[in-house]
């Protein structure tokens, strides 16, 4: 077993990160993406089917094509950052898993029924998008993670004709806005059991 991170590092991950609602004015470098990519793919998915797809979006011809689907209160902040991170799901992964879990191809079958790879899709994108957000920080870059957009809107606009659907949209980049105060979570024993 790896030894606790340090108090510092926790800071960084969880303790003191806060969404960001603006942003440092700056292009960042593609090689920054691919090694957050190289960070976040090693986190669990089901079987490892890591069906999260990620479209960096930070040119300013692709924030064209995302503005008129996000919502008006996302809109201007999210366009500010120099990323915004379309992480979505495909549903036909089970393509992939000669690939990723070769000790058992056969695997495959066990989503051919269209529901269960749609709820698996779905909830291992969103854990890859998390994924995601915990390797920003780790990175040293600060995440935006928002739902507040037109899903049918940024399908047909970037994933026209292929089998993905958007999960949610983050931001990333330096955030430059003083965060609100921490909000308030629920307690232990509020939100767990231990049985």
């Amino acid at each position: 077993m790896a030894d606790k991170l340090e108090p510092e590092a926790l800071e960084q991950l969880f303790l003191s990160a806060r969404s960001r609602n603006a942003w440092r004015e700056e292009t960042l470098p593609d090689s920054l993406w691919r090694e957050l990519y190289a960070l976040l793919k090693y986190g669990p998915t089901s079987a490892n089917v890591s069906p999260a797809r990620f479209v960096f979006v930070t040119t300013p011809e692709a924030k064209a094509r995302l503005a008129p689907h996000l919502s008006e209160t996302n809109r201007a902040k999210s366009l500010a950052a120099p990323a915004i991170v379309i992480i979505g799901y495909d549903l036909e992964f089970a393509a992939n898993i000669p690939k990723l879990f070769p000790h058992n191809p056969g695997a495959a079958a066990w989503f051919a029924d269209p529901r269960m790879a749609e709820t698996t899709a779905f909830r291992n994108s969103s854990l890859q998008g998390a994924y995601l957000i915990l390797a920003a920080r780790a990175l040293g870059l600060d995440a935006g993670p928002m739902s507040g957009f037109d899903a049918a809107g940024v399908d047909a606009a970037f994933f026209a004709g292929a089998a993905v659907r958007s999960n949610f949209l983050c931001s990333l980049g330096h955030g430059v806005d003083t965060p609100f105060p921490r909000l308030p979570r629920l307690e232990f024993e509020e939100a767990c059991q231990i049985l």
